[in-house]
């Protein structure tokens, strides 16, 4: 178990240790993957160019950086509450057709009808009531508008996170209460569909989006899980030093390993696309 920490403590994190806040460390755990899936999402959705994109939670990047290369926007409004985050995404992305600014899933300071395009990138699962987001959402696209999403399948899809948890789990049986696998949510089969139809939008379309990760050594998987920022790595900061190492080398010991040293998993994310009629 974490140190100092009772049964008490654990249900108090399963509320409070999935911490976003370091842009860098959203980078080097989830960020290099997310841009590859952003990548696919975008041509899925099948825009043609010259549309107003909204990106809700749009973090450091990796969605609005998709939109502008493969959908030719005319205008792309990036909203993330992390001030950190829109400060990484503006410093990346300069084009003048981007810009960001403060706003939640449920409050996106957008007009009405404002929007051709909403999409958002690996947010729903994080958004404390998704019926409210998907109303602002239908609100401030325009009729005809598409509206787009994906989060990652933490149950069966995220094999990194998958292998992190079953490491946690197997040196200390509590942690099975952090575990994102079992508080799946949105991301659960049939959440997706069923809330955007209960938001009134139409054509409402699921699909599967996966992605190798490849790590280059167990370091590459294995450092990214203490930058504290994510549910794993928020987990892993209340750790103390023998308990850290413990989940370590078990993870060291379960994953498989090629001969040259690097490690090949897959990442899933469920995806939905759907209109305002």
């Amino acid at each position: 178990m974490a140190a100092g920490c009772d049964r008490s403590e654990t249900s108090r994190l399963v509320s409070g240790y999935e911490r976003w806040a370091s842009s860098d460390a959203y980078e080097r755990y989830i960020g290099r993957w997310s841009r590859r899936v952003a990548d696919q999402f975008v041509v899925s959705l099948e825009v043609p160019p010259g549309r107003r994109w909204l990106d809700v939670g749009c973090g450091t990047g990796a969605l609005s950086q998709a939109i502008l290369k493969r959908s030719a926007p005319a205008a792309l409004t990036g909203i993330d509450p992390v001030e950190a985050f829109l400060a990484r995404a503006s410093a990346a992305l300069s084009d003048p057709r981007a810009s960001f600014r403060l706003g939640s899933a449920a409050d996106t300071g957008i007009p009405d009808g404002a929007a051709d395009v909403v999409v958002a990138g690996l947010v729903l699962n994080f958004v404390p009531d998704v019926g409210a987001a998907l109303v602002e959402w239908r609100r401030v696209l325009a009729p005809g508008g598409v509206v787009g999403a994906y989060v990652w399948d933490y149950a069966r899809g995220m094999g990194f996170i998958r292998q992190f948890w079953d490491a946690a789990v197997a040196v200390d049986p509590a942690a099975a209460a952090l575990d994102q696998g079992g508080r799946a949510g949105i991301a659960a089969p049939g959440q997706l569909e069923t809330a955007f139809r209960a938001a009134g939008f139409v054509a409402v379309e699921l699909r599967s989006i996966a992605i190798p990760t490849v790590f280059v050594d167990f370091d590459d998987l294995w450092l990214p899980f203490l930058g504290g920022t994510g549910g794993a790595p928020g987990y892993v900061a209340t750790l103390d030093d023998p308990h850290r190492d413990a989940i370590r080398e078990q993870l060291r010991r379960s994953v498989a390993v090629e001969p040259d040293g690097s490690i090949h998993l897959e990442a899933r994310a469920r995806a939905v696309r759907a209109s305002r009629d």
